[in-house]
């Protein structure tokens, strides 16, 4: 069963923790809710898997014994999505069905009915706090409770009813141009572990015995492009080096088995030939015998059935169940086929492809879940039972959804002090608010967006006429492809006002599952727009929002002393326009500090072929000579911050042993602010190809005006170790960099970035033996 970092699921042959005497509560539980008229004495439970007094393990081997095969190949079969759910009941056992397609990226997404959106996983990315996604996590686990446990009560278990996540996505963002890099956590590996798991332990909760809702890490692996430019994901083979396997592609999702997810899912790309879902070395050597991971695998939608159709790998659905089950997946999740990929397991089973032992292992993760969940436990016992609909859209939930946006937003461009506005210099201004982005709700989310009530969202437009300022507004485009362009309508907007916000990208129209861009550029007319903007402004302060995740060519914005300031928001969702607000004016604890997780290429010319899966030239880590616009880790402030007395403790350390750093950080603006503070490796003789610097911590921390903080960060062992056939720890100098951004580059943030040495002594070995 999958570990947990802070409550490990106990093992088979452990005893289930007492929990303030828990046999005694199961008895009385049972006493008050199970008792009929006139019983002096609680009856048992009717079958042991049902009474929480005992093991997990025991639990578990007697609820499969009672299941017969054909409840068997079911349980595995019915995976949800599109009528291929749910799991069935099983009347007999008193087991209700249960439906496995749940979406949680940032808030309850695809769901019926309403739910408080979060921003963007890409967004939420850029705060580099793993506090916050813990908090939005949480959120998120809460509402997909409180609704789960309405439908149960109604009897509904149709699609994004149950409790179980996929979420959240961990595949690296590795090419600028892919469609679903809005669902990532950027294009670093540790950065993407630290917040995998968090949003694991957030949503999972932090109940010793149950979970709010379990987690599921996804897409396993090597997934990250190309979606259908200039070929289909649904016959991709992504072929890839063992050595960017190891560091960049695999390291993430061994973070979310040490969090305790309890599942993942399997991608539908090949491997250097071999299907995500059919994958023996992905999803049993390295999954479950390096990682030790005991959760279910299930598959993307329709994956299994592209094992055949689209892969051309198998020759029937026979074969496909074969593999596909002997790889290590658990759950198959089909696009509505009743008669799917694993109902050939019978079949298999009678020509002896599989043991009837193999399908109860496959099912034993599914049912020790559902467990989890609490399902067969008296509902008393388990704290989430009792959430409800108050819950959801809850005020707390909607202030959290603002804090995550206001954190959320990169200040890429800062000139001559155009932001913060001065709120004493707005009452009579006039104010323009153009661009296919301004007041147009749908483009605001991103994909797997939760829908909240209307009167909840807040485009740029409805967020800035609760300033004290006369906004006018022109779309200029009516959509982000701006195909059709009104430029009178945007100079007649602009020209009469006093300050104007530009508001461009890319939404889901452009960017998003099933869909590529081409290239860089602003869709359609975007570009000419600000230009005209730019121009009827004639030298009145302009800010350009941007709305989108893949990065954008904004050169032209980025070098024109006209566009005074540039704020990167991705996909902020339902309080896009008040997070503005906040941000324009830099109210208390609304100043930007975020900063990019992904790099922004200068052109085309740095972005090499979407189906070349080698690492080199790409994401900060191997980057070429030629600068980016902007580098991964950038963003401005509106104050400026000093770093000094950076000290390593023991300069000089055994093999094995962990690196303390400690640096002050001062705040020498006139403004609170927060910082967020990057530690940087750099290998000085590695004895294999390494990144010519790596990510190995970082702390967001806020420091008032004129004051200074001592921070004290810690650097693993396992941080400094190569890839040689085997994770090892090699002898040598480092470098480590401490800073605001990353070290040497030509686009800096005003404050600089300190250095220092180690050495690290003894002989080279292999990192599980220290």
């Amino acid at each position: 069963m999958p570990r947990r970092a802070a409550s490990p699921a106990p093992a088979r042959g452990a005893a289930v923790p007492r929990l303030a005497g828990l046999r005694a509560a199961a008895a009385l539980l049972c006493a008050v809710l199970c008792a009929g008229p006139g019983r002096a004495e609680p009856f048992p439970f009717p079958f042991p898997f049902q009474d929480p007094a005992l093991p997990w393990h025991r639990r578990l081997d007697d609820l499969l014994g009672r299941l017969t095969p054909s409840e068997l190949v079911l349980q595995v079969a019915r995976g949800g999505a599109l009528g291929n759910g749910p799991a069935p009941p099983i009347p007999r056992l008193g087991i209700a069905p249960y439906n496995w397609n749940t979406e949680c990226l940032r808030g309850d997404g695809e769901a019926p009915g309403w739910a408080t959106a979060f921003p963007q996983a890409l967004g939420l990315a850029a705060a580099f706090s793993p506090e916050l996604v813990y908090r939005v996590a949480n959120a998120t686990a809460t509402e997909v409770r409180a609704k789960h446990n309405a439908f149960a009560a109604a009897g509904r278990y149709g699609d994004h009813t149950g409790l179980s996540c996929f979420s959240p996505v961990l595949n690296i963002m590795r090419h600028p141009l892919w469609g679903r890099n809005q669902e990532t956590y950027g294009e670093d590996p540790f950065l993407s572990g630290e917040l995998a798991r968090s949003f694991v332990q957030g949503l999972q909760g932090p109940h010793p015995r149950y979970i709010k809702a379990s987690a599921g890490c996804k897409h396993f692996s090597v997934h990250g492009g190309p979606e259908n430019i200039p070929v289909s994901r649904l016959s991709f083979d992504a072929k890839v080096l063992e050595q960017d396997l190891r560091t960049t592609f695999l390291p993430q999702f061994q973070a979310c088995v040490r969090a305790g997810s309890y599942s993942f899912m399997c991608s539908y790309n090949r491997i250097n030939g071999v299907p995500a879902c059919a994958n023996k070395k992905l999803l049993t050597d390295i999954l479950r015998g390096e990682w030790g991971f005991e959760g279910y695998v299930v598959s993307d939608e329709g994956a299994l059935e592209l094992i055949m159709l689209g892969h051309h790998y198998t020759r029937t659905f026979l074969e496909t169940a074969v593999a596909s089950l002997n790889a290590g997946c658990n759950l198959e999740l089909s696009y509505g086929i009743r008669n799917n990929v694993f109902m050939r397991i019978p079949q298999a089973l009678a020509e002896g492809n599989i043991t009837l032992q193999m399908l109860r292992d496959r099912v034993r993760p599914l049912f020790y879940t559902r467990m989890r969940l609490g399902e067969f436990d008296p509902p008393a016992m388990n704290p989430y039972s009792a959430l409800n609909l108050s819950v959801v859209q809850s005020p707390e939930h909607r202030n959290l959804s603002l804090e995550a946006a206001v954190k959320s937003f990169v200040l890429l461009k800062n000139s001559r002090g155009t932001l913060p506005l001065r709120a004493q210099d707005l009452p009579g201004k006039r104010l323009a608010v153009v661009g296919p982005f301004a007041d147009n709700p749908r483009v605001l989310f991103g994909d797997y967006a939760p829908v909240p009530e209307p009167r909840y969202i807040y485009t740029p437009r409805r967020g800035l006429e609760t300033l004290p300022v006369n906004v006018s507004f022109a779309a200029g485009c009516h959509e982000p492809r701006c195909q059709r362009y009104s430029r009178a309508e945007v100079v007649g907007a602009v020209g009469a006002a006093d300050m104007v916000v530009v508001c461009l990208g890319t939404g889901t129209d452009v960017e998003t599952e099933a869909r590529d861009r081409s290239d860089l550029s602003l869709p359609g007319h975007q570009l000419e727009l600000l230009q005209d903007a730019v121009q009827a402004a004639a030298g009145r302060p302009l800010i350009l929002l941007l709305f989108n995740a893949g990065p954008l060519d904004v050169s032209w914005a980025q070098a024109h002393e006209a566009v005074g300031a540039i704020l990167a928001c991705f996909f902020p969702a339902q309080a896009t326009g008040l997070a503005i607000a906040r941000v324009l004016l830099g109210e208390a604890g609304a100043s930007p500090a975020a900063r990019l997780p992904a790099t922004w290429p200068a052109g085309m010319h740095q972005v090499p072929p979407m189906e070349n899966y080698t690492m080199e030239g790409r994401t900060y880590r191997y980057y070429g000579q030629e600068p980016p616009l902007y580098p991964f880790g950038y963003g401005l402030s509106y104050t400026t911050f000093r770093y000094q007395d950076l000290v390593l403790i023991p300069p000089v350390l055994p093999i094995c042993s962990n690196l303390s750093v400690s640096v002050v950080l001062k705040n020498m603006g006139q403004r609170d602010g927060e910082e967020v503070v990057q530690l940087y490796l750099r290998w000085e003789q590695p004895s294999v190809p390494v990144p010519r610097w790596q990510l190995v911590a970082f702390q967001r921390v806020a420091v008032l005006a004129g004051r200074d903080t001592k921070l004290s960060l810690r650097i693993p062992a396992e941080q400094r170790a190569v890839w040689a056939q085997g994770w090892r720890l090699e002898p040598g100098s480092f470098t480590l960099f401490a800073g605001g951004q990353q070290p040497e580059q030509q686009l800096r943030v005003p404050s600089e970035v300190l250095s220092a040495q180690f050495t690290v002594t003894g002989a080279a070995r292999p990192l599980r033996e220290c």
